[in-house]
């Protein structure tokens, strides 16, 4: 038996987790490990399909939000 695992999952599953924990106990190099693993996790899914969609859903809601602020 093969056993699998897709690296963006995995990457979401660690963030899930690392988010989860008290803001107060982290240091500013935990907080830096976080952040590359997120940057990572960015890469990863941004040639999805997935990715693909999300952006196009922030690039209509930062059109929205920009025309509604000029006159």
């Amino acid at each position: 038996m093969i056993l699998s695992i897709n690296v963006a999952v995995l990457l979401a599953v660690i963030i899930f987790v690392r988010v989860r924990r008290r803001v107060q106990a982290r240091s500013r190099s935990d907080q830096w490990l976080t952040v590359a693993i997120v940057l990572a996790f960015g890469v990863l899914v941004a040639p999805t399909g997935f990715g693909q969609g999300v952006q196009h859903v922030m690039g209509q809601l930062a059109d929205s939000v920009s025309r509604s602020g000029s006159p």
